[in-house]
């Protein structure tokens, strides 16, 4: 049974368009027997979330999709940033997530509740981590064809964390296809595991059109 591990509720605000409760009531209608939580920065539904999925009798898998900031946090690393995907595998892990969710907004809070490679290294135990969509760090390398940085910065990932996992996704986006060959070809060389993942932003087909009017107030 596939399990959704990139999911955003709406509490990625202004991005994310899924309501906890038809979420949950999706993935229990299609068999689903897990499913993960990784809002843009944020952890405000986790909790909510949480007892969704256990009422439901869904296993529920509680993440987050991280900022990265290039070089360092605030104002510090500029406004570029990346995403990363990060779960938590036990308790150690939940309160390593609560920790640097928290730290991202007290101390790297700049356009975005940000971290920096830093944090990740001082807070990665318990956590799983995930390359994330073609706005993580190893596939914008790609992108702009610096193959060797991204070979180096997967072997750091998969270092700091012992459990990192490149994620591929299949989206009518023609950037998706010249990253997911790259990782495909990283996976096998560097022997980093490969994991498909959705982006999920709506529960049904149909919501596509309004998620699309949502995106728009987003980006003005």
């Amino acid at each position: 049974m596939f399990t959704h591990l990139h999911v955003h509720t709406e509490y990625s605000l202004l991005d994310g368009m899924c309501r906890i409760p038809q979420l949950i009531a999706r993935a229990k209608e299609l068999g689903m027997d897990s499913l993960a939580i990784t809002d843009h920065g944020v952890m405000y539904g986790v909790i909510q979330f949480y007892q969704a999925a256990k009422a439901a009798g869904i296993k529920p898998i509680i993440g987050c999709e991280a900022y990265v900031a290039n070089g360092g946090n605030g104002e510090n690393g500029g406004r570029n940033y990346h995403h990363l995907i990060l779960l938590a595998k036990n308790l150690t892990g939940y309160r390593n997530l609560l920790q640097l969710t928290t730290k991202a907004h007290i101390e790297g809070f700049y356009y975005k509740p940000r971290l920096n490679k830093e944090d990740l290294m001082q807070y990665h135990e318990g956590l799983i981590a995930l390359s994330a969509c073609i706005a993580g760090e190893v596939p914008s390398l790609i992108l702009a064809g610096r193959l060797d940085e991204a070979r180096q910065t997967v072997l750091w990932y998969k270092e700091t964390f012992g459990d990192f996992y490149l994620e591929i996704q299949r989206h009518p986006i023609s950037e998706l296809e010249i990253v997911n060959q790259h990782l495909i070809a990283i996976a096998r060389e560097l022997d980093v595991p490969l994991v498909a993942t959705n982006d999920a932003h709506y529960v049904s087909r149909e919501d596509a059109v309004i998620h699309d009017l949502l995106l728009c107030v987003g980006t003005n």
